[in-house]
């Protein structure tokens, strides 16, 4: 019985070796632009992707080590399963809380399969509300019992509002807002 029990042992250490061995430090600077978008360096740090301009004035993309910390996910690329889930865009320069301005982008993100299964990129659109004075969960309840007003805009109070879901209503709201200058 005992040497039964050695061979799982042995193969569930060798293969706990291996893993380590093949895990290797997570430096922002040094990923690629097809990965950077939703990492977490090895020191916990979010990478953000940045524009800079190049010799002869081209415009080129680099992965940046950003000041924000995540506790919890340290050395984390985001999977393909998840940004696809989420819909967001491992391509954009900078990350910005507009997008939950965007009914479609909502959905996505509140949806069972990002929500559920996404905890980096959901952890990042949760602050990113946070700082807009409004509250994730809050938006994707929102967002789930209103499918015909989901287009939920963050005041610059920090108030969350309802968009008009009719042309009614949404000419109601152009006559009520103030007039451009």
């Amino acid at each position: 019985m005992a040497a039964s029990l050695k061979f799982p042992v042995l193969l569930f250490l060798s293969s706990l070796f291996l893993h380590a061995s093949l895990a290797s430090e997570i430096v922002c600077e040094d990923l690629g632009k097809e990965v950077c978008a939703f990492a977490i360096s090895t020191s916990g740090k979010r990478c953000l992707l940045e524009t800079y301009a190049a010799a002869g004035g081209e415009v080129e993309m680099q992965c940046r080590t950003s000041e924000i910390m995540v506790e919890r996910m340290p050395g984390h690329i985001e999977t393909d399963d998840c940004v696809n889930a989420c819909g967001v865009d491992r391509t954009s320069a900078g990350i910005s809380s507009d997008s939950l301005l965007e009914p479609n982008f909502t959905a996505k993100l509140c949806s069972p399969d990002c929500y559920s299964n996404c905890p980096n990129i959901v952890d990042l659109y949760f602050n990113l509300a946070a700082g807009e004075g409004a509250f994730l969960p809050e938006i994707c309840k929102e967002s789930r019992n209103n499918p015909h007003r989901s287009m939920i805009q963050l005041m610059s109070s920090g108030s969350v509002a309802v968009a008009p879901s009719t042309a009614e209503d949404l000419t109601a709201a152009a006559a009520e807002a103030p007039s451009p200058m």
